[in-house]
């Protein structure tokens, strides 16, 4: 991998409670709101002047001007929701350029694993403990929060694990 341990070892302990937040949040409502997205956003604008050279950070930080521009989009043509779009590029920049095939790998495994996941609990006595989450009711429409924050807390910890 080509991100270091070193910045996954500083970005996980702050990134990790926003996706769990994100994930939560996009099964109970369907929305990520943008205070997590601006968070997750602050949290490298901050942690990431700890983290990685000063030249990279500031590469990292052109991904989420790209991102987002790709997420409006997707967003403009109905492949994405909105908050999707923006959570992808809040999360970005803490992702290493050169682990953009090995992050894709991580999201559809992951993409796959969670809407297996959310499918199954929908139809267990799970659903019995949230039953008013609006995620169980949403037909073929998913909470890509799951796939996302998940996502991208899986990458931070294979960086801790295997990172340069």
């Amino acid at each position: 991998m080509e991100i270091t341990a070193w910045s996954a070892t500083w970005f996980l302990p702050f990134v990790l409670p926003i996706c769990f937040y994100v994930a939560w949040s996009d099964m109970r409502a369907m929305r990520i709101p943008n205070h997590a997205v601006l968070a997750l956003l602050g949290v490298f604008v901050v942690i990431g002047l700890i983290a990685l050279p000063l030249p990279d950070y500031g590469w990292r930080l052109t991904h989420v001007v790209v991102i987002l521009l790709v997420g409006m989009v997707l967003n403009a043509g109905g492949l994405v929701g909105a908050g999707d779009a923006k959570f992808a590029a809040a999360a970005a920049p803490f992702i290493a350029v050169g682990d953009i095939r090995f992050l894709i790998v991580i999201f559809s495994a992951n993409l796959l694993a969670a809407w297996i996941t959310h499918r199954i609990a929908k139809h267990s006595p799970v659903r019995r403990l949230v039953p008013d989450w609006e995620s169980w009711d949403q037909g073929w429409d998913f909470p890509m929060g799951l796939a996302l924050g998940g996502t991208l807390a899986i990458y931070l910890v294979l960086g801790i694990l295997y990172g340069a």
